[in-house]
């Protein structure tokens, strides 16, 4: 669409009676290429578009979404926005005349070596086939398969406040597994479900080494399937990136969620066990934790410069030397709560809006190299891959499982075990963080599927952080 016209609709359709208004639009092309046991899968390929119309008037907020963009569309939207606003204002918690609509004029574009439309789809494909080649390495290798999936969204903010935003982001997430048996004993091994997703354009893949990386999926797979299992007991726990990204998500992202500590999320997906009273004191992990709201890292996968309310984004401490400074919170709930937040206002598409959610939440690398952690560990398991998690709905108790683990005794790397699990509380677990990896271990990660709110709203999520190492945690194996 002709984004010049759309900022002239908007200017024609506004009404004359109605104190602000914002208009956000979104546009997201959604490509998806998947062979399976060397079988092409039905090419998937979509696009939505539309237009969510923010009105705040006398006290009330109101909001319409409409795929009409013409100006009749966008008057009628605004017109329905300001009779939920009207609607509002005498029943609301909090009255919209205290927050300031984004007059902040900027624009973003994720940088891009290797766009996804000048390879062709049969290029594509052909990647996708000689990894299924690969993958298939013994008998007992009874399911595999690799995928691509690509997104790209252009979105336009606009408001009568001034507000002008334009920003151009490009996702690619590739995934592949390989499934193998034997009689009742079956182990996966797989790039964690999409969970190497990043920004960026096909020059992603060699950095995240999708096609290099098949053949030590396959064999782990037969090395899991020949394995014991986990050993149990209380020991030290080594958890790499790609397990740290599902311990921040959980027990760190959605625990901090402002709306949730509020109350809003209780009916859907609980509550948190952080209270307001414990930020700029608690003591949420060992002086080692170091936790930040980050978008501003190009190729991770939520990365950007404005939020949904056109808020501008910066690298912002949520946790500093293990005390809890600030929540994930927007403009809306941290001035219900009196709150400093950051800009993490978001939505998962036009027709949704955008509530509190993560969006880069990382944990700044430490000092120690992953042999220097292993090397002093007496008894102790190192995890990788999360392939389970279970927690409680105020994000505190928790368990979770991972692909593979690697026994660790006397300050070396033993052999492999399967089914490695492990449990722990947030409100300690964190605290008994001892060591921190360096950049070596430090990955760049991010996921598709973070779900929220009702009706129910799917985003996109990114995690980086380098491999860290827990004490005295319950470990188990055999599920």
């Amino acid at each position: 669409m002709d984004l010049s016209n759309l900022e002239s609709n908007f200017q024609a359709a506004l009404p004359s009676n109605v104190d602000n208004v914002s208009l956000r639009y979104v546009c997201e092309q959604t490509e998806t290429l998947t062979v399976r046991k060397h079988i092409v899968q039905p090419v998937e390929s979509k696009q939505d578009r539309g237009v969510m119309l923010t009105v705040h008037h006398n006290g009330g907020l109101g909001y319409a979404a409409t795929s009409n963009m013409s100006i009749s569309g966008i008057r009628e939207a605004i017109n329905r926005a300001k009779s939920w606003a009207e609607m509002s204002a005498s029943r609301s918690v909090f009255g919209a005349e205290q927050l300031k609509m984004s007059s902040e004029k900027g624009s973003y574009s994720t940088p891009v070596g290797t766009p996804w439309g000048t390879s062709s789809i049969r290029d594509k494909l052909d990647m996708l086939k000689r990894i299924n080649a690969v993958l298939p390495i013994d008998d007992r290798i009874v399911e595999w398969y690799a995928s691509l999936m690509s997104v790209d969204v252009e979105t336009l903010y606009l408001s009568t406040t001034g507000g002008h935003i334009h920003q151009h982001l490009r996702h690619i997430a590739p995934d592949m597994a390989a499934i193998a048996n034997q009689g009742t004993n079956t182990q996966r091994r797989s790039m964690g479900g999409r969970g190497m997703s990043q920004q960026g354009g096909l020059e992603r893949l060699n950095a995240l080494q999708f096609e290099s990386g098949a053949l030590r999926l396959a064999e782990e797979a037969i090395q899991l399937l020949e394995a014991p299992d986990c050993p149990e007991g209380t020991m030290d726990l080594i958890l790499c990136a790609d397990q740290m990204m599902l311990q921040i998500h959980e027990s760190i992202g959605h625990p901090l969620e402002l709306d949730r500590i509020l109350g809003d999320e209780r009916n859907y997906a609980g509550t948190s066990f952080v209270t307001l009273d414990m930020f700029g004191s608690y003591r949420y992990g060992s002086d080692l934790l170091n936790v930040t709201f980050d978008p501003s890292i190009p190729e991770e996968f939520a990365s950007y410069q404005f939020d949904d309310q056109g808020h501008k984004a910066e690298k912002t401490f949520l946790i500093k030397e293990g005390i809890l400074e600030r929540p994930l919170g927007s403009n809306l709930s941290g001035s219900r709560a009196n709150q400093p937040g950051v800009a993490n206002s978001r939505a998962s598409s036009w027709n949704r809006p955008p509530i509190d959610r993560m969006a880069n939440l990382n944990i700044e690398v430490g000092d120690h190299s992953l042999e220097q952690m292993v090397s002093g560990i007496e008894k102790g398991v190192l995890m990788k891959t999360n392939t389970s998690w279970s927690i409680d709905d105020s994000r505190n108790k928790f368990q979770f499982g991972c692909e593979l683990g690697q026994v660790i005794e006397n300050g070396e790397l033993k052999h492999i075990v399967k089914k490695p699990n492990y449990r722990g509380i947030s409100a300690t677990f964190w605290r008994a963080l001892k060591s921190v990896g360096d950049a070596s271990t430090f990955e760049v990660l991010g996921t598709p599927y973070c779900g929220k709110g009702e009706p129910n709203q799917i985003i996109r999520v990114g995690h980086a952080s380098p491999a860290c190492c827990f004490a005295d945690v319950e470990v188990f194996g055999g599920l």
